[in-house]
């Protein structure tokens, strides 16, 4: 199949195409109403061509940038995400606000009681069973 396609693209030699059907091609192309593989087909002509096309008569892309054309499903993804990442940052921005009110309390305490609450010296080391009456003198 692909040879005979081959013997009837050098049969039918070279053919040009006007700079307005490239425009339009390249316009459906960036507004997503239509593939790369789909203009191939459509003008039997190479994605280099389509390519050229793309790099010669569109305002956002140049050679070697890649054209990416999303799917639905894959726009509705990277939505999801985005939100995901939104309410991440959110949670994170909470806890944050949380260690710096919990800090300030210490600080503040710390002032009232006259020592540090975050380096309490009295406190005996654990003894590594949970239980520290032992250390302190309490039974």
């Amino acid at each position: 199949m692909r040879h005979e396609s081959k013997q009837k693209l050098e049969i039918r030699g070279r053919r040009i195409f006007s700079e307005e059907l490239k425009k339009k091609a390249i316009k459906d192309l960036v507004g997503k109403r239509t593939t790369i593989r789909a203009l191939m087909n459509e003008h039997q002509v190479s994605h280099q061509a389509i390519y050229s096309w793309l790099y010669k008569y569109s305002p956002h892309h140049e050679q070697k940038c890649t054209l990416v054309v999303q799917m639905k499903s894959e726009e509705v993804k990277n939505h999801d995400l985005q939100g995901r990442i939104a309410e991440l940052e959110r949670i994170i921005g909470q806890k944050q606000l949380e260690i710096d009110f919990l800090n300030k309390l210490l600080e503040v305490g710390s002032a009232e009681l006259g020592f540090d609450l975050k380096k309490n010296f009295n406190t005996p080391p654990s003894n590594g069973t949970g239980s520290t009456s032992k250390n302190i003198g309490l039974k």
